[in-house]
């Protein structure tokens, strides 16, 4: 388990396979932190990915294991990204989803970088009572 009680890290998932080289994808920022592409079915005009080097499953995981430097060093290559893709005026959205409950498709700790358009609302409104 990592640390934060998801399944161990899967060196045959596909960020791991990119990461290597195995799996092509069009990218916009690598060194040594961190690697950010497109994604390769965008819901918004802007859809970049960010995944950091190393073997994590999480944010939590990441943060529990990985260097100050590797941490600070991908944050970042996040802000540069949304930078370089003209983001910063209008705004932008950064998405991570952790777990089965949020969605996370890929058991790889990564950051959504979305923007382009008006987003509206990330969740809808918890129902009252």
């Amino acid at each position: 388990m990592s640390v934060t009680g998801l399944p161990p890290y899967d060196d045959a998932n596909i960020f791991a396979r990119i990461l290597r080289g195995e799996i092509p994808c069009k990218k916009v920022h690598e060194d040594e932190y961190a690697l950010a592409f497109h994604d390769i079915a965008p819901q918004a005009p802007a859809h970049v990915l960010v995944i950091p080097k190393g073997r994590w499953v999480s944010a939590a995981d990441f943060h529990a294991g990985a260097s100050a430097e590797a941490i600070a060093g991908f944050w970042r290559v996040v802000s540069a990204v949304a930078k370089s893709l003209g983001l910063e005026a209008s705004g932008y959205r950064i998405l991570s989803n952790m777990g089965p409950d949020a969605g996370q498709e890929v058991p790889h700790f990564h950051v959504h970088i979305f923007g382009g358009r008006r987003l509206g609302r990330m969740v809808p409104p918890a129902p009252q009572g």
